[in-house]
């Protein structure tokens, strides 16, 4: 049997490589091995995961992209850090993003739109009972953008994808918030039984619920990463960490 010259050899291709970086960088900012504000570099990552920068630099871009990092002029690039601001402003926009996405598919739910969204559900459930947080976030993104893909509207679901990364982020927050290892495994049994039910209003209420459920403990959560002031200003300054 003669042996296999080098060019038999599948490679992998080059977008299924970055797809891997990808992946793994996502999963350590979601993780908190790269925290929050933390400078991401092109030397150091290329080194922490071992390749080339040419990828590296493709999937930081992509990244960028997402909303997970931030290129600031003169200071390089971030994780992008998350303030009880921005977990306002989240709520309040995916609310109203979501109550509208609804409101254009509700009168053409059809089988193929309850199958689309039990398969998600269950996609999500298996992710929780296996106690992957990064591959549960991205099914919580696949379960709540299915509403957004079967509106039709393209600007509605561009604007839903904008906000994916800084989603990302919150739910990594709201776990850790909650010691938790993903969402709650029945968090969202009252949402699919809501969106596949008769009663748009009740669907409305559930929306708003869902949403506001930890947020508090989440707003309280990035508060207590704040480093405390000092109550007068002739007193030392002592920084919690």
């Amino acid at each position: 049997m003669s042996e296999r010259s080098p060019q038999s050899f599948i490679r992998i291709p080059k977008a299924t490589f970055r797809a891997h970086i990808v992946d793994g960088l996502r999963g350590a900012i979601l993780n908190g091995e790269i925290a929050p504000g933390a400078q991401v570099t092109e030397s150091s990552l290329a080194e922490q995961f071992g390749v080339s920068r040419g990828p590296l630099r493709e999937a930081m871009r992509q990244l960028i992209d997402e909303g997970l990092l931030v290129t600031v002029p003169y200071t390089g690039t971030h994780v992008v850090e998350l303030s009880v601001e921005d977990i306002r402003e989240i709520y309040s926009m995916r609310v109203n993003l979501e109550i509208f996405a609804f409101e254009l598919v509700w009168q053409r739910r059809d089988q193929s739109f309850r199958d689309g969204l039990h398969n998600r559900h269950a996609a999500l459930t298996r992710c929780i009972d296996a106690e992957d947080d990064v591959a549960s976030i991205d099914a919580e993104l696949q379960l709540h953008g299915f509403v957004y893909e079967a509106s039709g509207h393209k600007i509605l679901l561009k604007t839903w994808e904008s906000i994916r990364g800084r989603l990302q982020l919150y739910w990594a927050a709201h776990h850790r918030a909650h010691g938790i290892r993903g969402p709650r495994r029945e968090g969202h049994d009252s949402y699919v039984a809501n969106a596949l039910g008769d009663n748009f209003e009740a669907m409305r209420a559930e929306i708003k619920n869902h949403m506001a459920r930890g947020g508090q403990q989440t707003e309280e959560f990035l508060l207590g990463l704040a480093p405390a002031a000092p109550e007068q200003p002739h007193l030392r300054v002592g920084v919690s960490k």
